[in-house]
Order: structure tokens, then C-alpha cells, then sequence
């Protein structure tokens, strides 16, 4: 992954990434106590924006924080890192924690101001090398914790995940709980069989996806059958294709599971059908057009 850009934010003020200085006692630091969002940026044009802040000001709430920015204050700090930035095609990083505290204390405390943190880093999309042969993908037992559908901060289960994916030689680690599929590691998971789409449905054991909800609403505009229901990894294993989506992978395929092919091995119909008008959705946005 590319190193971040320049230029951040941090409570209040754009600086050099390399002077960005957070307390110690920051309960984000010490607990994991914060939130965060990742949005793509397509020739300096943020993509799926309200989608993502939708999610972020969900994910605050739910960990019982106020929205820092209302939707006009975001607008304006992300188009200005952007800017500060040089445009193009990027993503944009956003954490938000519930702030220093006086001390180490697992008490919620009351109205202390937030650490609003934010960043860029470079973004080239899915690379040719995907889009020929996918990637590889392995199940896993699902160790995370029961609010999935949190975005927090709280990522040790998943980068273990992702590790033990890795150290299978696989891409992406599709994980498994009470008998059925939940998400990825970092992504939301897709199976075709028959001609269905199949994704599971959300709910507290998986994260809301915004790139998940684009390749629906894509899929159902291309006339592909859509099924928002569980399914077990033995459903998994005898998919025609599997696809996993997040902001940062868009929407890949994946070509062999547990160490077996999928379908025939290579990326699918469907998937190609869905992935072209994900593109074609991207150049709306730069183009300045309604996606």
C-alpha cells in the first residue's frame, strides 16, 4: 500500500502528516474508543460521500458520541485536505475518538472533546492482475466482537484475520459464525450460484457495507436476481462465483477458496457485468454527474 500523502487534519488544523502529535491518554489510543471511515476520492470527487457519512454519524452514535461536523463542515474539511493534496484519485481517511482523558479510566467520560484526525493516501483501484485471476480467500472462524456493525477502531481481530489469511497464502479471509458466512476480514462477501446474487443480510455480526449496497444497487439495475440471506460455507465452497467489496478493493473476485477453484477459476460473468458498471459509475463521478 502506498504511503499517505502530505497533508492532514487534526482538531481544528491542516498539518504535515509528519507533525501530527495525538496525547497518550488519547482513549483511542489506550481503548480503541473511536470510529472511523474510509472514502474513495475519483479525480478529486468523493465517492459514495453520503453514503459513508450516513455510516460514520451511525457508527457515533452508537458508541454513544456527537457528530463533530455537520454535513456542509464535512464537505469542506474533506474537499480541503483533497485540494491540499493535489487531487486525482486518492482515499480518504477519517477517525474520530472520544479524546484525551486526565488519566487511564474505563468509564465513559463526559464531554470531552473528541480527536478528530484525518488523512489521504494514493489509490489505483483494482489491479489488472485482479481483474484476470482474482484472488485467493480462505474461511475463517469468526474471533471478532459482537457489534461488528460498528465501524470502530477496535482492529486487532481483524488484522489477525487478515495474517492468518496471509499466511495461507490467501488474500482475503471470509469469515464464519454460527455455521454461516458473516463478511470478510476487511470486505462484504458475495456468492453466485444459479444466477442468484447471494449476500448476507446486515444485522450486529457484519458491518453495513457502502460498497456492498452500490454492487446491489448495480447488480438489480443489470437485471441480476438478488438474495439478502445467510449461507453456509458448504454454499460457499460449491458457488459459480464469489465477490468480496470494500472501498478500498471496490468490488474483486475471488478464484479459489480454501485452497479449491471457483466455478471454473477465473472471474465471472456476473462479476465482469457488475464490475464494468462499477467503473462506469466512477467515471459518472468524475465527469461531475449523479452516480
Amino acid at each position: 500500500m502506498a504511503d499517505p500523502l502530505q497533508h492532514a487534519y487534526l482538531n481544528g488544523r491542516f498539518l504535515p502528516l509528519a507533525d501530527i502529535r495525538i496525547s497518550p491518554l488519547d482513549r483511542g489510543f489506550l481503548f480503541g474508543d473511536g470510529v472511523y471511515e474510509v472514502i474513495p476520492v475519483y479525480g478529486g470527487h468523493l465517492f459514495l460521500l453520503d453514503a459513508h457519512l450516513d455510516r460514520l454519524a451511525r457508527s457515533l452514535r452508537e458508541i454513544r458520541l456527537s457528530d463533530p461536523f455537520d454535513r456542509n463542515g464535512w464537505i469542506s474539511l474533506l474537499e480541503s485536505l483533497i485540494e491540499r493534496n493535489g487531487g486525482g484519485d486518492m482515499a480518504v481517511y477519517v477517525q474520530i475518538s472520544r479524546g484525551a482523558d486526565s488519566g487511564r479510566d474505563h468509564r465513559l467520560p463526559r464531554d470531552l472533546p473528541p480527536t478528530i484526525f484525518a488523512m489521504a493516501q494514493p489509490f489505483n483501484g483494482v489491479s489488472a492482475a485482479v481483474r484476470e485471476s482474482g484472488v485467493a480467500a480462505v474461511t475463517l472462524p469468526d474471533s471478532r466482537w459482537a457489534r461488528c456493525d460498528i465501524k470502530s477502531t477496535a482492529l486487532l481481530a481483524n488484522v489477525l484475520l487478515r495474517a492468518a489469511a496471509e499466511d495461507a497464502s490467501a488474500q482475503e479471509a471470509i469469515l464464519v459464525r454460527d455455521g454461516h458466512v458473516t463478511e470478510g476480514a476487511s470486505s462484504s462477501v458475495f456468492m453466485v450460484a444459479e444466477g442468484v446474487l447471494r449476500t448476507p443480510p446486515n444485522g450486529h455480526e457484519l458491518l453495513p457495507g457502502t460498497t456492498r449496497d452500490l454492487v446491489m444497487r448495480l447488480a438489480r439495475e443489470a437485471d441480476v436476481p438478488i438474495q439478502e440471506q445467510r449461507f453456509t460455507p458448504a454454499e460457499l465452497a460449491g458457488a459459480d462465483e464469489i465477490w468480496i467489496s470494500s472501498a478500498m478493493r471496490e468490488v474483486i473476485p475471488v478464484t479459489l477458496i480454501d485452497g479449491r477453484p471457483v466455478g471454473n477459476g477465473r472471474p465471472g460473468p456476473l462479476w465482469q457485468l457488475v464490475y464494468d458498471r462499477y467503473q462506469d459509475c466512477k467515471q459518472r463521478i468524475i465527469a461531475g454527474e449523479a452516480a
